[in-house]
């Protein structure tokens, strides 16, 4: 049995294949050195083949995935821990940016099934039916521009998580896994289903006229979908731990996105010309509906972390 076995003595190239072979056969995954011409082999079989790039001939380094330039072992350990953290950091700006495409999906999707018990529901006339829309075009262009880019680009110099060697490697090939797909679909759903609760909040204004409605509706659903996306980004830089129990601070060209993001929508709530632009309505002529805008856009936290608590936020490591 080859678990037996630490340490190998005076091997051939022969026993080398049979002991990448025989770790394999036991499902690991096997990661092998090597800097001669007989080496080659077992390079090639291995799952990581590793030459080393000073001592090491042209023919191993033409069979090995990874070529160490320094010759140093404690290299590999670096390098990685450092390919675990770009691939996390991979999944973080997939998910975010998929759960809040889908958000946007959801919104519009459903804001057009339910357009007559709307209409019924708040009163308005049948000549604006075609106004009655959460986002415009414009709103939508904005979103996916600003509030999902700058953030999406910060998390790829996200730091590594803690522990992060002493997780098992990988087996599965593919990103979307049963837990990445269930938090893409649900956290989208999720800033879906706000928005849309935003813009039926807004349609519920009391003292003012169907248009106006409108206009407050789509102004609480542009504000909601682009600050909760702003929220919403601590959520997925660690899928099992609480946001409470780490650093959220950790990243500073996170925090330079969210405040250059959250700035620039700012402006755009605030200053009356991009209000003209956006067609949007100043809220904070409606107080209570600014403290709704508020409650919802700070959701995602809480929801999400109900879902780690109750460990329902998907199992694998990604």
């Amino acid at each position: 049995n080859i678990r037996k076995y630490s340490v190998y003595a005076r091997v051939s190239p022969e026993h080398k294949v049979r002991i990448v072979k025989a770790w394999q056969a036991n499902g690991e995954i096997v990661a092998m050195t090597g800097d001669g011409v007989n080496d080659a082999p077992a390079l090639k079989t291995a799952d990581i083949g590793c030459a080393m790039g000073i001592v090491g001939t042209d023919v191993s380094k033409e069979a090995a995935d990874v070529i160490l330039t320094d010759d140093n072992f404690a290299t590999i350990v670096s390098a990685v821990e450092e390919g675990r953290r770009i691939y996390d950091n991979i999944l973080k700006a997939i998910q975010f940016l998929l759960s809040s495409n889908i958000g946007e999906i959801v919104v519009l999707f459903t804001a057009i099934l339910i357009t007559p018990i709307l209409m019924n529901q708040f009163g308005i006339p049948n000549e604006l039916i075609s106004a009655l829309e959460p986002l415009l075009p414009v709103q939508i262009l904005w979103i996916n521009l600003v509030t999902d880019s700058l953030p999406a680009l910060a998390l790829a110099v996200d730091p590594a998580q803690k522990g992060i060697m002493k997780r098992k490697p990988l087996k599965t090939k593919g990103i979307f896994t049963k837990g990445m797909t269930w938090r893409v679909l649900y956290q989208g759903l999720m800033v879906g289903g706000l928005t849309l609760a935003a813009f039926i909040l807004g349609l519920a204004t009391e003292g003012v006229t169907a248009e106006e409605k409108i206009h407050i509706g789509q102004t609480m659903a542009f504000a909601t979908l682009a600050l909760s996306e702003l929220i919403h980004v601590f959520n997925v830089r660690d899928n099992k731990k609480s946001i409470f129990s780490s650093n959220p601070f950790n990243n500073g060209m996170l925090l330079l996105a969210i405040g250059a993001s959250a700035g620039l929508m700012f402006l755009v709530l605030l200053v009356p010309f991009f209000q003209e632009i956006f067609s949007i309505t100043n809220l904070f002529m409606y107080p209570e509906k600014l403290l709704e805008v508020v409650g919802l856009v700070f959701a995602p936290l809480l929801i999400v972390e109900i879902f780690k608590l109750l460990k329902i936020n998907g199992s694998e490591n990604n």
